[in-house]
């Protein structure tokens, strides 16, 4: 029997967690600045970047940054700052060490 799929318009829940699963949600974030990042926001749409700093609002700035709607690049930015109350989740993009 396959597991009930999410309702219709619900993003899909953030991947797998790399090497930091096991520690602490601080930890992962500590252990991700400076490395790529993908910021999925509550709208679905997704940011790719590197991660350069963030506070205790989950505001977030990142580097090199790309948008991503439905899975398609639609901007390029050298540098974004997201406001915290708009993000679902943040994901590593590369494995951690």
């Amino acid at each position: 029997m396959d597991a009930p799929s999410p309702p219709e318009g619900t993003p899909p829940p953030p991947p797998p967690g790399q090497s930091a699963a096991s520690g602490s949600p601080t930890d992962f974030l500590k252990a991700v600045i400076g490395k790529r990042v993908v910021v999925r926001l509550l709208s679905g749409v997704d940011y790719r970047g590197i991660l350069s700093c963030l506070d205790g609002y989950m505001n977030i700035a990142l580097e090199q940054t790309e948008e991503h709607v439905a899975g398609k690049i639609t901007n390029r930015y050298g540098e974004a700052f997201i406001r915290g109350n708009n993000v679902l989740y943040i994901s590593a993009a590369e494995p951690l060490h």
